[in-house]
């Protein structure tokens, strides 16, 4: 669904090819029908889907191409604020950068405010320019991907080679051990 420019979450109305719905409430916001196909178009080929797609049913795709219409759906109308929750879980690594660099030209190209939730930190490290890593639902640090990897670097005595999953483990008081 979509509210004033943000896109939130919605069902994808697995029935329905993977445009169609979108096509039609997009034709409402721009200039027509016709641009808002050119649109999707352009938009499922920047996430490597071809336009066939735009007319298949959800229902027979898989799991990584569904995660990817649903963010095409987002990506539709140019939101001004668009909040992705773990965008590229389930996707293979060839679509994983292509989803990333499409959202990375929406910041640029259409001034858009991109909020990620992820615990990919590579992700967040590349995606965001600041980066709240939370920890039992409290802000633990704020900070640039540079600046929480400068900072953390120092303590860990790990200076320059420092990754956000040594940030987010540092922060955490956590292994990966602690999980089991």
């Amino acid at each position: 669904m979509l509210t004033r420019g943000v896109c939130v979450k919605f069902s994808l109305g697995e029935a329905l090819g993977a445009g169609e719905p979108d096509v039609r409430r997009a034709a409402l916001r721009h200039a027509g029908r016709r641009g808002a196909r050119a649109q999707a178009i352009y938009i499922l080929g920047k996430l490597g889907m071809s336009e066939k797609r735009l007319y298949e049913p959800l229902e027979n795709m898989s799991r990584g191409m569904q995660q990817r219409v649903a963010i095409a759906r987002c990506l539709l109308t140019a939101p001004v604020l668009l909040l992705l929750d773990e965008p590229t879980t389930g996707l293979d690594p060839r679509s994983k950068q292509d989803v990333q660099r499409f959202i990375l030209q929406m910041r640029r190209e259409h001034d858009t405010t991109v909020f990620v939730t992820t615990h990919d930190m590579d992700e967040a490290d590349r995606l965001c320019d600041r980066i709240a890593v939370i920890d039992n639902g409290k802000i633990v640090a704020l900070d640039t991907p540079a600046g929480l990897k400068r900072e953390i670097g120092a303590r860990i005595d790990k200076n320059g080679g420092t990754t956000m999953e040594d940030v987010f483990l540092t922060l955490t008081g956590k292994s990966l051990d602690d999980d089991f």
